[in-house]
Formats: C-alpha cells, sequence, structure tokens
C-alpha cells in the first residue's frame, strides 16, 4: 500500500442513516457507520470488551452499540458508555477505545485516510464526481487479485484485441502504436490506446503517437476514469480488501439527453455492459501470478506496457 492517501473504499449509499455495515479493507475489519444527522464514522470492527463484531451492532443516540454487551463508542472510536458500570460512572473507559479511521465522502464515494500521519487535504478526485449534470449507475464485483493487478489491468491498451475480441476489442487492432503517456499533474497519469491492425508496418514511438479523445487517466492512489466522450465517461475505483483481494466498484456516468430520467436509464444499460468487459477481464487477471504487482518483479515488459511502467515507477516513489 502507499500510506498517507485518501483512498475510495465504498459507495456512500452503503451506508444509510443509523446504519452499521462491515467491510473488509486493507486487511483489516472495519464497521462503516452512520448517526441520524448523516455523519460518518469507521472503526474496527471487534468490541474492545470481549472481541464481538460490531457490524453486528446498531446505533443508538448517536453512539456505535455493540450487539453482546451493548457498551458504546462515539463516531471517534472512543468509548462512552458500559451499561453493566451505570450511566453515572465517571470510571476512565480510554482502555477500551477503538482504532478509527478518518473518513470523507465526496460525490457519494467514502474515502478513507489510509497511513500513520494525520490527514492532509481533501481526496483527490475526477471534476465528473461532483458534476451533477451527470447521471450515473453504480456496480460493483470482486476480484481475488491484489488492487494492483486490477488497476494495471485498465492501464493496459495491448490486451484489447484479445480478451476483448467480441466487444471493446473488436477489429484486431494488434500493433500498438506508443503508448503515449502525459502526465496532467503530479498525481494523474493520462494515456489512450492508440492501436492499429498490423499490415507490416513499425510501431510509432510513443514520442509520435497521440492521446485521442477517447482516453484514460489514472489518480493515485485507486480511482481510473474512461473519457469516452464528453456526455459518456466511465468512472472505476479499485478498493484494497487484503493482498489478495480486491473489488472493482465501477460508475457509467452520461447526460446524454440531459433529462435525468432517461440517462438513469441509458446509463443503468451501460452498467450491464461494463459488467460484460469487466467480466473478460476478471476471467484472465485473476490467474496472474504473483497477485500483487511491484517495480521488479520479473515480468519481461515490453514498449506498450509503458502506462503500467509509469503507475508502478510512481507507486514505487511513493511507497519509498
Amino acid at each position: 500500500m502507499i500510506n498517507n492517501q485518501w483512498y475510495a473504499v465504498l459507495s456512500s449509499h452503503k451506508v444509510r442513516r443509523g446504519r452499521v455495515i462491515g467491510a473488509r479493507r486493507f486487511g483489516e475489519n472495519m464497521v462503516f457507520f452512520r448517526d441520524d444527522a448523516g455523519v460518518l464514522g469507521c472503526v474496527t470492527d471487534k468490541c474492545a470488551h470481549r472481541g464481538a463484531s460490531l457490524a453486528k451492532g446498531c446505533m443508538k443516540d448517536g453512539n456505535l452499540q455493540c450487539p453482546f454487551h451493548g457498551i458504546e463508542y462515539d463516531m471517534n472510536g472512543k468509548c462512552v458508555h458500559i451499561p453493566s458500570e451505570g450511566r453515572a460512572s465517571v470510571k476512565d473507559y480510554s482502555r477500551f477505545d477503538l482504532k478509527h479511521w478518518a473518513v470523507q465522502e465526496v460525490g457519494g464515494i467514502v474515502f478513507l485516510w489510509y497511513g500513520d500521519s494525520e490527514p492532509v487535504g481533501e481526496p483527490d478526485v475526477f471534476d465528473i464526481v461532483t458534476d451533477s449534470s451527470y447521471t450515473y449507475d453504480h456496480t460493483e464485483d470482486s476480484w481475488s487479485v491484489d488492487y494492483s493487478r486490477v488497476i494495471e489491468n485498465q492501464l493496459d491498451v495491448s490486451h484489447l484485441p484479445f480478451v476483448h475480441r467480441t466487444t471493446i476489442g473488436r477489429g484486431g487492432k494488434t500493433l500498438v502504436n506508443g503508448p503515449k503517456t502525459v502526465w496532467l499533474d503530479d498525481n494523474t497519469l493520462q494515456t489512450s490506446a492508440n492501436n492499429e491492425v498490423d499490415t507490416g508496418q513499425t510501431p510509432l514511438s510513443g514520442k509520435d503517437s497521440i492521446i485521442k479523445s477517447t482516453n484514460l487517466n489514472f489518480k493515485f492512489p485507486n480511482m481510473w476514469l474512461n473519457h469516452v466522450s464528453d456526455k459518456i465517461q466511465i468512472l472505476a475505483f479499485f478498493i484494497p480488501v487484503d493482498d489478495d483481494n480486491s473489488i472493482i466498484a465501477l460508475r457509467f456516468y452520461t447526460k446524454l439527453t440531459g433529462k435525468k430520467s432517461i440517462d438513469k436509464c441509458i446509463a443503468w444499460f451501460g452498467s450491464r455492459a461494463n459488467k460484460v468487459v469487466e467480466r473478460q477481464d476478471k476471467r484472465i487477471v485473476i490467474t496472474q501470478l504473483p497477485k500483487k504487482t511491484g517495480l521488479k518483479m520479473g515480468e519481461n515488459l515490453v514498449p506498450a506496457d509503458k502506462p503500467i511502467i509509469e503507475y508502478r515507477s510512481k507507486r514505487d516513489k511513493l511507497q519509498k
């Protein structure tokens, strides 16, 4: 993992007011909970008393209540009440305080600060996340590989005519020009597929290639955007579950007609098409070994892997 970053980890709609849900993130079992005012909290999914899962608990008067003995924790995991001790107790219960994580919500996405330092700045997101002129549909799928493998697959342009030969890779364009890569800012990498049918020509270098209007963009640590057109874009965030598992969350954004009800329907069908493409990727990527990637891991990369090399180099730098 890259420490001290805001990671997109959950869709906001999953945590309703007054509700508690469990989720495994970064190799740890966590609970996300929301009070009646809509404020979101996140703590470890283990009561400090006798280890019961807090995911089975509930919200009571704005606090998270353990289902076993009713112990209550506030939004920051501080133990505020132990029923067996009585409401009048003035004892110090700090030994019961839970590990907690800072969370923020932007555009219906929950971001969690992962690392040792206090949160710095705001989550870095693509503009579309907060653009109310778009309508989106949200889907998710679990993959049995580290999140880094899923990210790299979305930056891979040479697999298209093979893995997706019946969908987005139709046409047999196996020769890869470039690909060109551009850093839009210190945190955002852009590239695009500039492939051709191989008729014996030599591929263009990255310098001589172009970034097409349909392009791929990646923001560290775990968000990706496929800019299909100005009216259709596909967003993904890659959720780290543990070293061997991840979740890909996909959002199909559209403002094709400008009418919310119609665009919502278009987005729903777009998500179903996304799922077909995503499952084609998943079928292959989950076979890759090792399940987790790194800058130097014994793979024999080629020029077509330039976006992946850029990703690994930047990730390695940030990890250090």
